[in-house]
């Protein structure tokens, strides 16, 4: 998936028993990340820091949706240890994170294996594809993505 092309159609389960779909971001912005595991250091403080920050993607519109293959309980508890205001989507079977292309060959220690590549997509209202962050560093990335946001809420429209 590259900026320009249409965020693939999904409904997939999310926290606290609901189904989240692609028509259910139409008319907002969204940025619809994702990342390896529940209850990880990195992936913890990537969604406490949306969380934290959540008001300001409010202020402009933005919904923020995290996509792993764990499954909706686990969701349920991660949000509940870390008092997290994102909606997180269950991908238990990866067809979401392989329509993204986000399903890849990892390496560590040696080994090779199949895993989530932390990647996230902003997503206009009418649900293109604006801006894509791959092997996302979680430190500095919410200011980047805020500051992406500006900027495209900033651009002038075109004429139709």
């Amino acid at each position: 998936m590259k900026t320009g092309d249409q965020l693939p159609d999904f409904s997939l389960p999310a926290n606290g028993g609901k189904t989240l779909s692609k028509s259910d971001l139409a008319g907002k912005w969204a940025l619809i990340y994702f990342y390896p595991k529940d209850m990880t250091p990195g992936c913890t403080n990537q969604a406490i820091s949306f969380s934290e920050n959540i008001a300001e993607f409010d202020k402009r519109n933005a919904a923020i949706v995290g996509v792993s293959k764990d499954s909706v309980s686990r969701h349920d508890k991660f949000i509940e240890k870390h008092d997290l205001k994102i909606d997180l989507i269950s991908d238990e079977d990866g067809q979401l994170c392989e329509a993204t292309d986000c399903w890849v060959e990892k390496k560590m220690y040696g080994k090779t294996y199949m895993g989530i590549e932390r990647s996230s997509f902003l997503v206009d209202p009418q649900g293109v594809i604006q801006a894509v962050w791959r092997k996302v560093k979680v430190k500095s990335h919410t200011e980047e993505v805020l500051a992406e946001l500006d900027e495209k809420l900033n651009q002038p429209q075109g004429e139709d």
